[in-house]
């Protein structure tokens, strides 16, 4: 099964980056769900915007994320916010 290669950071920090079987992020168009194999996009996330990544070892890993965007490329997803947390 193909896996997401993904990278959250914020401007000043690394979040987490790791592989992942989906991640799920809100951006100004709604809530968005990737897999491996989606369509290269770029989105805006929104503001106080929840990202969701389901690693490939099936752990949750969630991350608040303050402005930024998401971009998709080859099963590679980078995620770049003004400020980024790992959620308790």
């Amino acid at each position: 099964m193909a896996t997401l290669n993904v990278s959250v950071v914020s401007a000043d920090r690394a979040v987490w980056s790791g592989e992942a079987k989906q991640v799920v992020a809100k951006t100004l168009e709604g809530e968005i769900g990737i897999l491996a194999g989606h369509e290269p996009m770029l989105a805006i996330l929104a503001e106080g915007g929840a990202v969701r990544v389901t690693t490939a070892a099936g752990e949750k890993v969630a991350i608040d994320a303050e402005g930024g965007f998401l971009s998709v490329d080859h099963n590679t997803i980078t995620i770049v916010a003004g400020q980024a947390t790992l959620a308790a």
